[in-house]
């Protein structure tokens, strides 16, 4: 579904399509918002978070703003509260201090909302508008509610209190991950222009030529990342970068987020319960200071962002770059660990189906993996349909992360999609996989 739709058979498919990701997104959002009482959903959490009940009013007012008005062309529902809502006019910090509307009320303006989208849904026209095409504002608007629904799970995840979301442990391992890769040198195509929903900084795809390199065939694990801990990794200031230094130096570092000795090992306090750290899941809750520290610790580094999506698109035997590590197909429960299905990484073998197919492992779902490249725009970059999504946070400040983690949505996740994050922030689900050059020897074979 690539190109205008102008079939009516299409439209009504296109119809459906975007009126049950609307539906399946909304449940979450309640899921994550009914889960407490009123109280927490005003509480903030952590300064680093908006209160709950922020996040659930601001993708009401998102999704008025780019279908209900711009798409639909209709009234306003609630103009008063475009300002309150406005992510870049206030800082999260500032948030718990504003006039917010209060849960009853909010819920009330969401459901109001969704019902004008439905009414647009059976009527708007699919034309050549590049908004429309291919439903792509309805796409945006989806992607993003998943985005705040993560966001709001990372809320849950620094709540104080007891546990309040549930779900089934992931899989066991299906089979054996060890080891590394070797990605062979030549080009790839990078990005795309065919996704539909893509967003503007997936875009334009464009050629990218690689020297050969060796890429980890999983994530770093937790057994492997309690080897530099034991090393003392966190008390020398050989593996880490200068600024990596400093900021471990002054926030305290010690372990990844959430963790605490536990007699000769140590638990992680996940959702409200604490754990015996499992050695063979993805390490998760870790800034890129960190990543890039053990990396180095372990004779390596972290890939590029180019480098990870090679690993993750690239089909030797076609020579063309698949939408995910299995193929075009969507996710489904036997590829990847997606959509809070469960509430932490699968053990690393959980997903053989969803393995690349140079036999690289779990590149989507589980964690974020923290990338060496900082955001920035591709050749060719044009920001669409508004600055404030990409390209703002140009400029070096930001890291790239890739994969998607295990509260990430399936809507909001592919192998072209990029997220970006301080290099200090390890409140999000993130980890990484480790990349090295490749030997002489190597790259001849």
């Amino acid at each position: 579904m690539t190109d205008i739709v102008t079939d009516r058979g299409d439209a009504e498919g296109l119809r459906s399509r975007i009126a049950a990701e609307l539906a399946r997104t909304r449940a979450r959002t309640a899921l994550l918002t009914e889960a407490v009482d009123d109280s927490e959903l005003m509480r903030q959490h952590s300064p680093l978070m908006s209160p709950l009940v922020w996040d659930l009013a601001h993708v009401g007012n998102q999704e008025e703003l780019w279908l209900v008005r711009d798409v639909g062309g209709r009234e306003p529902v609630r103009c008063d509260i475009d300002e309150l809502y406005d992510a870049f006019k206030q800082p999260r910090r500032d948030r718990p201090s504003l006039p917010l509307l209060p849960p009853a009320e909010a819920r009330t303006y969401l459901a109001t909302v969704r019902e004008k989208v439905h009414d647009l849904l059976d009527r708007v026209a699919f034309d050549s508008r590049r908004l429309v095409v291919d439903g792509f504002a309805f796409g945006m608007i989806v992607q993003h509610e998943q985005q705040h629904d993560e966001t709001m799970l990372a809320t849950h995840q620094l709540r104080v209190g007891p546990a309040v979301l549930h779900a089934p442990a992931p899989p066991e391992p299906a089979s054996r991950v060890a080891g590394e890769v070797l990605v062979p040198a030549g080009p790839f195509v990078m990005g795309t222009d065919t996704d539909p929903w893509a967003l503007d900084n997936e875009r334009p795809a464009h050629r990218v030529e690689l020297p050969a390199y060796v890429i980890d065939a999983a994530p770093v694990t937790n057994g492997a990342y309690r080897e530099f801990i034991a090393d003392g990794g966190y008390d020398d200031p050989r593996w880490w970068s200068e600024v990596g230094w400093r900021h471990r130096q002054q926030a305290g570092l010690n372990a990844p987020m959430h963790w605490r000795p536990d007699g000769d090992g140590w638990a992680y306090h996940r959702f409200g319960r604490w754990d015996r750290v499992r050695d063979d899941e993805p390490v998760v809750h870790v800034c890129f200071h960190e990543a890039q520290a053990y990396a180095t610790w372990a004779g390596k580094r972290l890939p590029t962002e180019a480098e990870w999506e090679k690993a993750a698109r690239w089909d030797p035997a076609t020579e063309r770059s698949r939408r995910y590590p299995w193929g075009d197909e969507e996710p489904t429960p036997a590829r990847a660990n997606l959509g809070q299905r469960h509430l932490w990484p699968a053990p690393v073998g959980a997903y053989p189906a969803g393995a690349s197919p140079l036999g690289v492992h779990q590149l989507i779902g589980d964690v974020w993996e923290w990338t060496a490249t900082p955001l920035r725009g591709y050749p060719g970059f044009a920001a669409f349909p508004y600055r404030e999504y990409s390209e703002v946070f140009f400029g070096g400040d930001y890291q790239v992360l890739r994969g998607g983690s295990f509260g990430t949505d399936r809507a909001a996740c592919r192998g072209t999609f990029r997220n970006w994050d301080y290099p200090i922030r390890r409140q999000i689900f993130s980890g990484f996989r480790c990349a090295r050059d490749a030997s002489r020897e190597e790259a001849l074979r």
